[in-house]
C-alpha cells in the first residue's frame, strides 16, 4: 500500500522527468513539433518585439542626449577627448539602422547578436576612456557607476522573448568587464594597484579583484534570472497562441457560443455536466435531398449543399439562433439554449419565416438557370433543454437535449405529411407572441395531430 507521501514523490519523480522537455519548450528547441500557423504567430510576435525593442533603444538614445546636454560636466574643460557625444552619436546611428531593419523584416540573428555585441562594446568603451578624459590610473574606471547602464541592455533583450539573446548579453557584459579589469592591471604598474584591504579600494584607485568579480557574479545572475523568466513567458505566449490558434479553428466547425463555452471553461468539461435552459429548438431539412443525389453529379450535389448552408446561416445567426448540429442537409438550430434570452420563441418563429422566403427565391433562381428547385422543412418546439457534453473521456460531443429536441425532430418530419412547409406547436406560437412575435402572415391551426414518435396528439400551428 502507497504511503501517504507516495502521491507527492511519484509527482517529484515526474517533474524530474519532464524537466529535459520543459527546458527545450522554453528555450524554443521544440518548435518544429508547432503547426505553421502557430509558427507564422510567433514570428509575427517576435518581428512587432524587435520594432519594439529599436524604439525603446532610440528613446534611451534621447534621454541620455537630454540628460547629457541638461546636467552639469564633470569632465574638464580643456580634456582633449569628450567621448560621450561620439559614443552617442555612434549608438543612434546604430539604432536608427537596427530600426529601419527591424521594420522591413530584415533583422537577422546575426545582426541582433551583433547588436548586443555593439551595445556592449559601446558602453565598456565609453567606460575605459574614463581614465584617459580625466587623466587617472586604468583602475579608475572600475568604480565608474556607469556600469550600471549594462543592466538596461540585458534587460532590454527580455523585450524579444529569446532567453538565448538575454543569456548572451549577459555573457558579453561580463566578458566585456573581465576585459576591462584584465587591462587595468596589466603591466607592472597595473598589479601595484591590486589590493585586499577594502577601505584602500574605497579611498584610492586601486582594485579589489573580488569586487570586480562579485560584478561579473552580479552580471551573469541578474541574466540567468532574466533568461529564465522570458524562457517561461516565451513557453506561456506559445500555449496561448497555441490555445487561440485552435480556439479559432474549433469556432470553425462549432458554433462559436459552444466554442467560447468550451475555450473559457473553467475545468475541463466532463461527460454528463450540463445545465437546463428554456429554449427552443428547430430543425431544417432539405427536402427530396435524397433524389438530388441520384440525379446530379457528386461536384454539382456538393455545391448546391454549400449554396443551401450559405443561405441557412446568415439567416440563423441574424435571429439569434445558434447551429448546435449539421446533420448533412439537415440543420438543429437552438434559440436560448447556449445563452440566455428572453425572445427565443419569438426569434424563432421569425427564423422559420425568413428562411421560407428564402429558399423559395432560391428555388425560383435554380429554376431559372434549369436547375431543380429546392425546398425546406422545419420543425419547432420549446421547452427545457439541457446543454452539456455527452460521450466519454477520449471523445464528446457538445449536445442540446431535451424533450423539446425530440419533438422538434417529429415536428419536422410530420410536415411532409402535412403538405406543408414550416410547423411548430401552439404552446410556441403563444410564447412566441408573448415575447412580442408578430406574425407576417396569417397562420392555420391544426389540432390533435398524430405526429409519428410522440405518445400524445399534438396541437400545431402551420407557419407556411
Amino acid at each position: 500500500m502507497d504511503s501517504p507521501a507516495a502521491p507527492a514523490v511519484r509527482s517529484s519523480r515526474a517533474d524530474l522527468a519532464s524537466l529535459p522537455f520543459r527546458i527545450k519548450e522554453w528555450f524554443g528547441s521544440s518548435r518544429q513539433a508547432l503547426p505553421a500557423r502557430v509558427a507564422r504567430e510567433l514570428d509575427l510576435e517576435q518581428h512587432r518585439a524587435e520594432i519594439l525593442i529599436g524604439w525603446v533603444q532610440a528613446t534611451l538614445v534621447a534621454v541620455f542626449t537630454i540628460l547629457y546636454t541638461a546636467s552639469r560636466k564633470t569632465a574638464p574643460i580643456d580634456a582633449a577627448f569628450q567621448p560621450v557625444p561620439w559614443a552617442l552619436g555612434v549608438y543612434a546611428a546604430f539604432t536608427a539602422l537596427r530600426l529601419v531593419l527591424a521594420h522591413r523584416g530584415q533583422l537577422t540573428r546575426f545582426y541582433r547578436a551583433l547588436s548586443v555585441v555593439f551595445d556592449v562594446a559601446l558602453l565598456m568603451v565609453t567606460i575605459w576612456s574614463f581614465h584617459v578624459q580625466y587623466g587617472q590610473p586604468a583602475a579608475f574606471y572600475l568604480k565608474a557607476p556607469t556600469l550600471l547602464y549594462i543592466f538596461i541592455f540585458i534587460a532590454l533583450r527580455t523585450l524579444s522573448f529569446s532567453p538565448a539573446y538575454v543569456l548572451f548579453a549577459g555573457v558579453v557584459s561580463a566578458l566585456g568587464w573581465l576585459m576591462l579589469l584584465f587591462y587595468a592591471i596589466s603591466g607592472v604598474e597595473g598589479m601595484k594597484l591590486v589590493t585586499k584591504d577594502y577601505v584602500t579600494y574605497m579611498t584610492s584607485a586601486s582594485v579589489l579583484i573580488g569586487g570586480e568579480v562579485d560584478k561579473m557574479i552580479s552580471i551573469l545572475l541578474v541574466s540567468l534570472l532574466l533568461a529564465v523568466a522570458v524562457a517561461r513567458s516565451r513557453a506561456l505566449l506559445r500555449r496561448a497562441v497555441a490555445e487561440q490558434a485552435a480556439s479559432a479553428q474549433l469556432s470553425r466547425f462549432l458554433a462559436p457560443e459552444i466554442a467560447e463555452a468550451l475555450v473559457s471553461a473553467d475545468e475541463l468539461l466532463h461527460p454528463g455536466e450540463g445545465e437546463e435552459r428554456h429554449a427552443s429548438v428547430m430543425f431544417i431539412d432539405m427536402r427530396g435531398y435524397t433524389r438530388l443525389t441520384v440525379r446530379l453529379p457528386p461536384r454539382e450535389l456538393i455545391a448546391t449543399l454549400g449554396e443551401y448552408q450559405r443561405i441557412t446561416v446568415p439567416i440563423v445567426h441574424s435571429h439569434h439562433g445558434v447551429i448546435t448540429t449539421f446533420l448533412g442537409d439537415g440543420v438543429m438550430v437552438t434559440f436560448g439554449a447556449l445563452r440566455t434570452s428572453q425572445t427565443f420563441a419569438a426569434d424563432a418563429m421569425r427564423c422559420a419565416e425568413a428562411l421560407i422566403d428564402a429558399f423559395e427565391s432560391w428555388g425560383h433562381e435554380r429554376l431559372s438557370r434549369n436547375q431543380p428547385a429546392v425546398t425546406i422543412s422545419v420543425g419547432i418546439d420549446s421547452g427545457i433543454v439541457t446543454c452539456g457534453a455527452i460521450g466519454d473521456e477520449q471523445r464528446m460531443e457538445y449536445a442540446v437535449l431535451g424533450n423539446a429536441t425530440n419533438r422538434a425532430a417529429k415536428i419536422e418530419n410530420y410536415t411532409r405529411k402535412a403538405e406543408v412547409l414550416a410547423l411548430t406547436t401552439l404552446e410556441t406560437r403563444s410564447l412566441a407572441i408573448e415575447q412580442g412575435y408578430d406574425p407576417l402572415r396569417a397562420e392555420e391551426s391544426r389540432l390533435a395531430c398524430p405526429v409519428d414518435g410522440i405518445p400524445e396528439p399534438v396541437d400545431l400551428v402551420v407557419i407556411r
